[in-house]
């Protein structure tokens, strides 16, 4: 039947899940309500999709970041009418910054029902558009699994996207529902050979040039690249602060980030004449400050496009080498990993005792906010991980994140860097890591304030005083992360130095299920 398949009595939510699982979508985190009970049957119906409850909508899209990071293909959630999908915006914020592919399948009223303006009715395609690079509402049964695949194939373009489908009630629950086979996936847009014979000439040009890399430049293959590509012209090399996933350890680049801190970024920066851009952004600040930068390279550096966010930076890195000529070249030797590190907790200490202790393989989930920005020197010889970053600023994200990370990871050992105040945003991931026995360690990073705010108030100018501190504190009463722990299901302890928190996460590791460790700060 011209490329769709009709099954008797097929309705809408029926014909929406086998679409899914014919387009190879088989994990949805949901937390659904009544205008979603007919997919939930569905569900039930159609053996092959892994469904699992988050706790909170913002659980839900933070899962799917996560999952789609690890695992290179989208997942789908299931949200409940706008205001669900209200809950969930910051993490597709997220999401949407990381090039993450997320389906949502967002209920709503019937569209009869709809103009009465019940209680829960809302501009749900406004909400859905802020985050989302596609968005339709699909209004008949007989059009659910076309619209389907044509968000499936959206969420898979280059670079992937957001696509939210929005599905009122009755055009779940009618008859007359079709299956749609899967849609080719669009390829990224070609590279333009003007772009790189440019930046070739860039980077020969004898003046201080730096190769900043995003998207899957950051990986092996692409650091293996743009190694070579640097080793034949004397280039930096540096990752985009807002890279969404970097390979790290040893056997890979020690490969720094533009720092976070406007002052440090500037510094860094300043002395490169030239900046060759691929899939990154121009460096600027996350905020304006007074008397500070926007744009933290200097006025003087020309920009180079070798891609856009929209191209394949391994692509662009594969022209690029070979137009220059660069020939292999060996990553240097980053050293045998660090010994844990004892006494009182630091940053530098706790991350030496990270790169000691962690296993093969692992990946860090980082949203350690302040405290972590300098990990990344003391990291570098740990054993072969990817790291996955907060790369929106809408915090809440790391808890959700390593969550979906462990679904997609089969087994792989999941460590989260967690700052107190961002995981009170959405602790009931915690909950669903231990419905679901996921190898997930939580390192809790307590230190009962909002550090990163207090330095913010201290970059605007000002200092602050008793009523902003109260704002900014996160004591009285105090955070008791065992107990918050143990009440979703989660084992935990707590530990006041490095060598005790080594021990709990060497014990943590051989485990299969997860487990929290309350780290003070």
């Amino acid at each position: 039947m011209n490329g769709v398949q009709q099954r008797r009595a097929m309705n809408g939510a029926q014909s929406l899940v086998e679409t899914l699982l014919q387009s190879g979508i088989d994990t949805c985190f949901a937390n659904p309500g009544t205008s979603e009970m007919h997919f939930v049957a569905a569900l039930d119906q159609s053996p092959g999709m892994r469904c699992v409850l988050g706790l909170q909508e913002n659980v839900v899209t933070g899962m799917a970041d996560g999952y789609y990071r690890i695992a290179s293909k989208p997942a789908v959630t299931l949200l409940h009418c706008g205001p669900g999908l209200a809950n969930g915006l910051a993490n597709l914020h997220n999401a949407r910054r990381a090039r993450s592919g997320i389906v949502n399948i967002v209920g709503d009223q019937a569209t009869y029902h709809r103009p009465l303006d019940a209680p829960l009715t809302a501009d749900t395609e406004s909400l859905a558009r802020s985050v989302s690079a596609w968005v339709r509402t699909c209004e008949h049964a007989a059009n659910v699994g076309g619209a389907a695949a044509a968000a499936i194939q959206a969420a898979r373009s280059f670079p992937a996207k957001v696509a939210t489908l929005i599905l009122p009630s009755d055009a779940s629950w009618d008859e007359g529902g079709v299956v749609a086979e899967a849609l080719p996936e669009l390829p990224a847009p070609a590279i333009d050979p003007s772009a790189v014979q440019q930046a070739a000439r860039a980077l020969r040009s004898g003046g201080k040039a730096l190769l900043l890399l995003a998207g899957n430049g950051t990986s092996v293959v692409g650091q293996t690249l743009a190694w070579r590509i640097a080793q034949a012209t004397g280039a930096a090399l540096m990752a985009d602060y807002v890279t969404a996933q970097v390979a790290r350890g040893r056997g890979r680049l020690p490969l720094a980030r533009v720092p976070y801190v406007t002052d440090a970024a500037v510094q860094a920066l300043r002395d490169f004449e030239h900046i060759v851009l691929v899939s990154a952004k121009a460096p600027v600040g996350f905020f304006a400050y007074p008397g500070k930068p926007s744009k933290q390279y200097s006025d003087t550096a020309q920009l180079h496009v070798l891609a856009r966010e929209d191209q394949d930076a391994l692509a662009s890195l594969e022209a690029l080498a070979s137009e220059i000529g660069a020939p292999p070249a060996a990553f240097p030797d980053v050293g045998p990993a660090p010994d844990v590190v004892n006494g009182a907790p630091t940053p530098e200490g706790l991350a030496q005792t990270l790169a000691a202790v962690l296993p093969e393989q692992a990946i860090v989930i980082d949203e350690s906010v302040s405290y972590g920005r300098g990990f990344y020197p003391h990291t570098v010889a740990a054993a072969p991980h990817d790291w996955l970053h907060l790369v929106g600023g809408a915090i809440g994200a790391g808890l959700p994140m390593a969550t979906g990370a462990a679904l997609a990871g089969n087994g792989r050992r999941v460590i989260a860097l967690q700052a107190d105040g961002s995981a009170m945003y959405t602790l009931q991931a915690l909950w669903t890591q231990a419905r679901e026995r996921l190898p997930v360690t939580t390192l809790l990073l307590s230190n009962r304030k909002y550090g990163i705010l207090i330095g913010e108030y201290k970059n605007v100018g000002a200092t602050p005083g008793s009523t902003a501190m109260s704002m900014l504190d996160l004591g009285n009463p105090d955070l008791d992360w065992v107990k918050l722990a143990g009440g979703m299901g989660v084992e935990a302890a707590r530990a006041t130095t490095l060598e005790s928190c080594a021990d709990l996460m060497r014990q943590s590791f051989q485990r299969d299920t997860p487990f929290l460790i309350e780290l003070i700060v």
